[in-house]
């Protein structure tokens, strides 16, 4: 089980740069092509920027084509939580963070090719890309 992170909005906004806050206590989106790992190709593990929370292995990190940091799984199902989206006049799936809840991106089901034919496509700015770290990668 995931130890749960609460903090007021006023705490979180002093911790985190601003663009950061917009994402993950906002629930922005970061422009498609923009974000710095989105070409991250070094073995490693992917953190939440919030809270440090692990939640993608390198292993599972693929070029989706989207704009955005693609994974086929997370590291552990417990460590994301997932929720229906509504915004924008579309259904999706939101992606959390299950410590902190802090917004990632959103899943899809439209990765055909990957092992478990699912997108979770991540804001480079909601996630800590930490090279080289010792992890249960999924391959």
């Amino acid at each position: 089980m995931v130890e749960k992170i609460t903090k007021d909005n006023a705490l979180w906004k002093a911790e985190l740069p601003p663009e950061r806050f917009a994402i993950l206590r906002q629930a922005a989106t970061e422009p498609a092509w923009s974000g710095a790992l989105l070409d991250e190709k070094r073995e490693g593990l992917y953190r939440c920027a919030g809270c440090s929370q692990e939640l993608f292995p390198s292993g599972t990190k693929f070029e989706s084509g989207s704009g955005w940091p693609s994974f086929w799984d997370a590291i552990d199902p417990l460590a994301i939580e997932l929720h229906e989206d509504r915004s924008f006049g579309a259904v999706r799936t939101e992606v959390t963070c299950a410590a902190c809840g802090g917004h990632l991106g959103h899943l899809f089901d439209d990765a055909a090719g990957t092992p478990t034919g699912q997108r979770y496509c991540m804001n480079s700015l909601a996630l800590d890309f930490v090279p080289g770290e010792e992890t249960a990668e999924k391959t």
